[in-house]
């Protein structure tokens, strides 16, 4: 507040005087506050530029080892070898007729047809030609597939299964096989237990074999030093002989198979000047033992072959006059 002796005039020039002072401090504020903005730039102008790096990185090819290819090569290569030592040990661990099974199982049938023939009754006959499939004429005889399980039937027309006489014939032969061997086993211990509870041919049990061939099961009943079937250079039948043929007889009269006789003789020729010889002893000896079993109730419509071998199989082929090569093999065949 002014002094009340101040005169006026000395009051308004105190007045001027500090208001020029104020705006020429706020001049020279405005004018000093852009230096420090100005001297960072100027700094950061004297600093030297940082270089730019590049970084390239190239892929040898020694790293292409480490790929996940090598894995699937190795996983088909281990499945192979699998695949192959499991069918090793599938024909180990098999007999002759089980794999002849597995083989007729998987062997196409001969019926199955292989070609098309078709009438040209639409469509071009160009490489792309072709047929409507709603044409009652485009197939007079259908396809089928050559393999022996059918994804697809081909149906004519009228719904029917071109293939279903082949597919029931292979049903069919594979049942009639399954049933032969159950059959052949049950056979088989059937006669060795007649043989081990009759005490009359008991002793003849080491005589009588069974062997299992393409054919069939194989029934042969040996000669040895103290028995023969029939008479020295005779086809008469002895009695013992005749009772295990009896025997054998009755285990197969109710089976459907045909049945196949084979008479076998030793090396020893007959005396000069006989009209008779090794072949026709071994047929006659067969025919012999052909009415034993038909007598017995085999049958004679099941008769598939009776013949006579003479001396030309023997059972030891080192001495051909072993009384074990004179023998009578009785085969049963399969029914397919």
């Amino acid at each position: 507040m002014p002094d009340a002796s101040t005169p006026p005039a000395a009051e308004s020039e105190a007045k001027a005087a500090d208001a020029q002072t104020a705006e020429q401090a706020s001049a020279a504020g405005a004018e000093a506050a852009p230096a420090p903005a100005a001297e960072a730039k100027e700094a950061e102008a004297d600093k030297p530029l940082q270089p730019i790096i590049i970084k390239k990185i190239i892929a040898d090819d020694h790293h292409g080892a480490h790929g996940g290819a090598w894995k699937i090569a190795l996983a088909d290569m281990m499945t192979a070898m699998m695949a192959f030592f499991l069918l090793m040990w599938l024909l180990g661990a098999t007999n002759t007729d089980q794999r002849k099974g597995i083989s007729d199982y998987f062997k196409p049938s001969t019926a199955v047809k292989s070609a098309v023939e078709v009438n040209q009754t639409s469509g071009s006959n160009g490489i792309m030609g072709g047929q409507s499939i709603i044409d009652d004429q485009s197939l007079p005889r259908q396809a089928t597939q050559t393999g022996l399980m059918q994804i697809l039937v081909p149906r004519d027309n009228t719904g029917s299964k071109d293939s279903d006489k082949s597919l029931s014939d292979i049903d069919k032969a594979k049942i009639a096989n399954e049933v032969d061997q159950a059959n052949f086993e049950k056979l088989e211990q059937e006669l060795k237990e007649k043989l081990a509870q009759n005490k009359e041919l008991e002793k003849l049990k080491d005589q009588v074999q069974f062997v299992r061939e393409k054919e069939g099961l194989r029934i042969d009943v040996i000669d040895k030093a103290d028995f023969s079937m029939f008479g020295l250079g005779g086809a008469q039948m002895s009695p013992r002989a005749q009772a295990l043929m009896e025997e054998i007889a009755k285990s197969l009269k109710d089976m459907p198979n045909k049945v196949k006789v084979r008479g076998h003789t030793d090396a020893t020729p007959f005396q000069g000047g006989s009209a008779r010889n090794n072949w026709s002893l071994s047929a006659e000896r067969a025919e012999a033992t052909r009415q034993v079993l038909a007598k017995s109730g085999v049958n004679d419509s099941r008769f598939s072959r009776i013949e006579g071998v003479a001396d030309r199989e023997p059972f030891n082929g080192k001495d051909p006059r072993d009384p074990r090569n004179r023998r009578m093999s009785i085969t049963v065949q399969y029914q397919e």
